[in-house]
């Protein structure tokens, strides 16, 4: 792939030397009235018979892509829209506010008495939601919402939805009970997006909040998204508090050990046999995940269950043994 050549080059240091010709790099064209379209087609993706009149949103643009046509947008469909981090200056982009930070968003809610918080990121691809008591509702809880709703309206093409393996299993456990197959992937949305083309399901997503809706788009959009909750609540007539306890949350803790080689963690004893424990304390209620990052020379250790102070303690050990072997 194009993208892993890239990687390569870089890591490599021979990029200065992989030049490429004039016909070979891009050019950048402007397209007037570009942002009238983008919301044009934004509010294609919401009811027609809908509108947003009696809601109160606050906006988190992350001083980002969405600043601008984000607020409009929803105004447009007769929302009350308090916008936050609206300035972008080149610097303050995601700079603790938007959906890196959803302690902001909730806190915002709370403050101005919202029905929802909408949390966009820096290039507003991904959202992260609070409900109107200031609850973070993360990607998890929105396709949980969606997969259900779009399976009573016959639109959950193949009765599935794709997530990563990072997805908590409080989400599969909320699918299993509603009869929804739930595909996994490698974390990242070209993986999502790749399985659902290659396989004709229509929607996909991560805890992150990036989410894919394929009758819509084929990548991420933070807007789209909201519109797709927002038209739930309304055809409903619940508030996201409700909507949001289709699943319940495991406790998950994450470790990140960083590595200096990459070795088959199967292969080193004393790693496998902390893993193997950990699973076997958790006794079938939880999960472990330990996984080198694809961008950074880290091992990531994950672990669920139904206890924070065990799941804790057991992803320190796993973490400590990669340390001492690989660190």
């Amino acid at each position: 792939m194009t993208e892993e050549k890239i990687e390569k080059l870089i890591g490599s240091y021979e990029i200065t030397s992989a030049g490429s010709k004039n016909k070979e790099i891009g050019q950048l064209v402007h397209v007037a009235g570009a942002e009238g379209t983008h919301m044009g087609y934004l509010k294609k993706t919401f009811p027609r018979s809908a509108s947003l009149r009696g809601l109160k949103i606050v906006l988190d643009c992350a001083n980002g892509a969405g600043y601008k046509i984000a607020p409009i947008v929803f105004e447009k469909l007769g929302a009350e829209v308090i916008a936050i981090h609206t300035k972008p200056g080149g610097t303050n982009i995601n700079l603790a506010c938007g959906a890196m930070h959803p302690e902001v968003i909730s806190s915002a809610v709370k403050k101005h008495w919202a029905d929802i918080g909408i949390a966009l990121d820096g290039d507003a691809d991904r959202v992260i939601f609070s409900d109107e008591k200031g609850r973070r509702v993360d990607g998890d809880h929105i396709m949980a919402i969606c997969a259900l709703d779009m399976k009573e309206r016959r639109r959950l093409k193949q009765n599935t939805v794709v997530a990563t393996v990072m997805s908590n299993m409080g989400f599969d456990l909320a699918m299993q009970r509603a009869g929804i197959r739930v595909v996994k992937t490698q974390v990242g949305d070209r993986y999502i997006l790749g399985t659902m083309l290659r396989e004709g399901y229509n929607l996909g997503g991560e805890q992150s909040g990036h989410l894919i809706f394929l009758d819509h788009s084929p990548t991420g959009d933070g807007i789209l998204s909201a519109f797709q909750v927002l038209a739930i609540m309304k055809r409903k007539g619940k508030p996201l508090s409700e909507l949001s306890k289709v699943m319940t949350t495991f406790p998950q803790v994450m470790v990140n050990v960083d590595v200096k080689t990459r070795k088959d963690l199967q292969s080193v004893p004393e790693i496998k046999k902390a893993i193997d424990d950990a699973e076997k304390k958790l006794k079938g209620k939880g999960r472990v995940l330990v996984r080198f990052s694809g961008t950074q020379p880290i091992c990531r250790v994950m672990v669920e269950g139904p206890s924070k102070k065990e799941i804790t303690e057991l992803a320190d050990a796993v973490a400590s043994l990669i340390g001492k072997h690989l660190g």
